[in-house]
């Protein structure tokens, strides 16, 4: 979508990690949680709106990115979501949970709670990403 622009908010709370044909990948700027989140490039609201061949490949993204959370990450939990309550924006959170979080068991969004990425972290991050997220199309 040539017209895609990111939400105000989502630019605000993450950081870029890589994009595809299809998705930006973002990381939650807060080290309490292992917290990603896939923005669509798309004008939908909802996932099922999206066209088949999109949606099969957002999945695809999803599942591949979730793969990559409990083999580097090793959470308690995994958890995939997308609310929108507050941004409509089509956007899915993949939520590497541990029981030692900060708010275990509790939901993560709407918490004050907030330690930011220093340059290195995110920096081995986006590059872990760019290296197990390539044959994704991710760069």
């Amino acid at each position: 979508m040539s017209d895609f622009v990111l939400h105000p908010r989502i630019a605000a709370d993450t950081l870029h990690l890589a994009e595809s044909a299809q998705s930006l990948l973002r990381l939650m700027n807060n080290t309490l949680v292992t917290w990603f989140i896939l923005v669509p490039k798309t004008g939908c609201h909802e996932l099922h709106h999206l066209d088949p061949v999109t949606r099969r490949q957002v999945r695809e993204e999803i599942d591949a990115l979730a793969a990559l959370v409990e083999c580097e990450f090793r959470p308690d939990k995994l958890n995939i979501a997308c609310i929108g309550n507050l941004v409509p924006q089509l956007h899915i959170h993949v939520i590497g949970r541990r029981r030692d979080d900060f708010c275990w068991p509790s939901p993560v969004w709407g918490r004050p709670e907030r330690c930011a990425y220093d340059d290195p972290e995110a920096g081995r991050i986006r590059s872990l990403v760019l290296e197990r997220l390539a044959a994704k199309g991710f760069r």
